[in-house]
């Protein structure tokens, strides 16, 4: 069957779905009830600027009446008028509307709107819009707008620790520079202008997962690597105003060691000439202690969530894992300077290369030891 152009529409399930829903026993709702309810809709679904035009051209069209259903009855000719928008944009505008459950299409015998009014002229039926949902779905916007609130402050505030993290992370660039020109800072500022480049504008993007994390440890390291350089490179307890004795020797190292090390700790000389990567952590590798700190500092620049260094400790140790860092870092850097991009999840590559070393399908050595002779080929 041909459907009238005047306002004949296919079933839609959306429409079907809306009708269900019904005011409250003996409600009247007024116009301006109504208008409150539309406001409501618009910011929780965030419709376009078209929609809500049109929207609030069918909300003036309620005459308050009193009926279980909200229904509306203005021609196309009257919302061109009022609207100034064309024909073609207020059917695009009433589609949408419908498929969000918004409005609810009561079509008439031969596709035009009317009302039908008893012998007394009151309006008893018509055939138009039913605008029911926009205000027995209020609940649901309220709801709605006030998740989107939520969701706004904190990303707000996620770019406000990011700001923090990069402005503490530039001070400590310029007090190294200032007060120790010869430590090493690349791998900071490498590591700076990544985050840099990662991190999106304040336009409602969502941030990418773990860029605040790396944000946080990237401006951690950089504090560490201050102190670090204000204590001569050791971890001897500064001075400190007390009169109490100490048992403690100033040349113990303070925090805990990685748990699980390997007995059977990699090379770092094998780890430096098959990975040049590891040059990025800004300090040189000579002990398995230099290869987990490297790993968990280089950890942010293949985008692995926090999650992913913890499942790989747990699995295959501390040394272990920061290794499989740094050769997943070392095959990335490969990929991309050769021009393929093959990978394009490097963060996702080493959660699957730490599953398969648990499993015994990879050996990391061997892999090591391979990536070297590829190297020196």
């Amino acid at each position: 069957m041909q459907l009238a152009s005047s306002g004949g529409r296919r079933l839609r399930h959306a429409a079907l779905a809306a009708r269900k829903l019904v005011l409250d026993s003996g409600q009247i709702v007024s116009r301006k009830e109504l208008s409150a309810s539309a406001r409501e809709a618009e910011k929780a679904l965030k419709l376009s600027s078209t929609q809500r035009l049109v929207l609030g051209q069918l909300v003036a069209c309620w005459g308050e009446q009193k009926s279980d259903r909200l229904l509306v009855w203005p021609s196309n000719a009257r919302l061109v008028a009022t609207t100034g928008l064309s024909e073609r944009a207020i059917r695009n505008a009433v589609k949408a509307m419908i498929e969000l459950r918004l409005v609810i299409p009561k079509d008439s015998p031969n596709g035009k709107r009317y009302a039908v009014r008893d012998e007394a002229g009151a309006v008893v039926d018509a055939f138009g819009f039913d605008l029911t949902p926009v205000h027995a779905r209020r609940s649901e916007w309220s709801a709605a707008v006030a998740e989107q609130k939520r969701l706004k402050e904190s990303l707000k505030r996620a770019f406000d620790e990011i700001t923090i993290c990069r402005r503490a992370i530039e001070e400590a660039l310029s007090a190294l520079a200032q007060h120790f020109p010869d430590v090493d800072r690349l791998a900071l500022e490498r590591s700076l202008e990544a985050l840099k480049a990662r991190t999106p504008r304040r336009s409602g993007t969502p941030l990418p997962e773990g860029l605040l994390e790396a944000w946080t440890e990237a401006r951690n390291f950089a504090e560490e690597t201050f102190y670090k350089a204000g204590c001569d490179g050791t971890k001897c307890r500064h001075i400190e105003a007390e009169n109490g004795l100490t048992n403690e020797p100033c040349n113990k190292e303070t925090g805990t060691s990685p748990p699980d090390l390997p007995k059977e700790a990699f090379s770092p000389v094998l780890i430096a000439e098959a990975c040049p990567v590891a040059a990025g952590f800004g300090h040189q590798i000579r002990s398995a202690a230099d290869i987990v700190s490297a790993g968990m500092f280089l950890r942010a620049s293949l985008g692995a969530h926090p999650s992913a260094w913890d499942e790989a400790v747990r699995a295959i140790g501390a040394l272990s894992a920061a290794t499989a860092v740094i050769f997943v870092l070392q095959l990335y850097e490969d990929d991309v300077s050769s021009g393929r991009s093959r990978i394009q999840n490097a963060g996702g590559l080493f959660r699957s290369i730490v599953r398969r070393i648990t499993r015994g399908e990879i050996d990391l050595q061997s892999e090591l030891m391979a990536l070297r002779r590829r190297k020196m080929a």
